[in-house]
């Protein structure tokens, strides 16, 4: 899954793909690349992000981008929280909701469960602007474990099937790094519920506390989380550098087939 900010404050490019024409070439860069699907969001959810950005402004940003996608070879997912900005996106031909909210705001199980779209859940603690000041579990893998059950319950009871639903543990969204180690490590975990799993490292917080690395040069960091991820079951991973993530799943694949 490639990423498309379409935001001026993302974490790692921030302002970098805000016009729609560099969005949508970027978007294509990413498919030749070898990207299976594009997660396109209007909305940063950076830690500490505070300002919510009004449905108008995030329609403004995004609508144009998935009108550029239309005719894209791959999915286009959206990344949002927000009813009515799901109802649009969808209407203008993006086949998958990401939200890290998990279809808690009120109206968005309703709005995925009329359409045929996928969606994947995440779990959070708090919200972006409060998310990192005091993150704390018993047991975490536990914990998000037993979030992550009971939304995808919740969007099986609403009317959306199972195979339209996956989930994601929201590594760096209200979690210390070793919370996002230990969720790493028992990834395997999540198996249970029945669903892909997603996982999320591309350029993060806690890579740059491991590395010392800005986000920019994290992308050795990245590329040995999603390999370890995908060691561990993930099905899915949302990452900025497709190319040089794909290279490396290459050579783990070809490991792998010798077994």
């Amino acid at each position: 899954m490639g990423v498309v900010n379409v935001t001026p404050d993302s974490f790692s490019d921030g302002g970098r793909f805000l016009e729609p024409a560099a969005a949508i070439a970027h978007a294509h860069k990413l498919i030749e690349e070898g990207a299976h699907i594009l997660d396109v969001g209007a909305e940063s959810s950076r830690p500490g992000a505070a300002a919510v950005v009004s449905a108008d402004e995030e329609l403004r940003r995004l609508l144009p981008v998935l009108r550029g996608l239309r005719d894209a070879p791959v999915p286009v997912s959206v990344d949002t929280i927000k009813p009515e900005v799901m109802r649009a996106a969808l209407a203008e031909g993006a086949s998958m909701i990401n939200d890290i909210n998990a279809l808690c705001a009120p109206g968005t199980l309703a709005v995925v469960a009329a359409t045929d779209a996928a969606v994947c859940l995440m779990h959070m603690q708090g919200t972006p602007g409060t998310m990192q000041q005091y993150p704390g579990y018993g047991d975490v893998v536990a914990e998000v474990k037993a979030f992550l059950l009971e939304r995808v319950r919740a969007a099986r009871d609403a009317g959306i099937a199972s195979e339209r639903i996956a989930v994601d543990p929201g590594f760096g969204f209200g979690k210390t790094l070793e919370h996002n180690l230990e969720l790493l490590r028992h990834l395997r975990d999540f198996d249970a519920l029945g669903v892909p799993v997603l996982a999320g490292w591309s350029r993060k917080s806690s890579l740059g506390k491991i590395t010392g690395r800005p986000a920019a040069d994290r992308l050795a960091a990245s590329i040995a989380a999603a390999l370890i991820a995908a060691q561990n079951g993930a099905r899915i991973l949302r990452v900025h550098d497709v190319a040089a993530t794909r290279d490396a799943l290459s050579v783990l694949a070809a490991v792998e087939k010798k077994r």
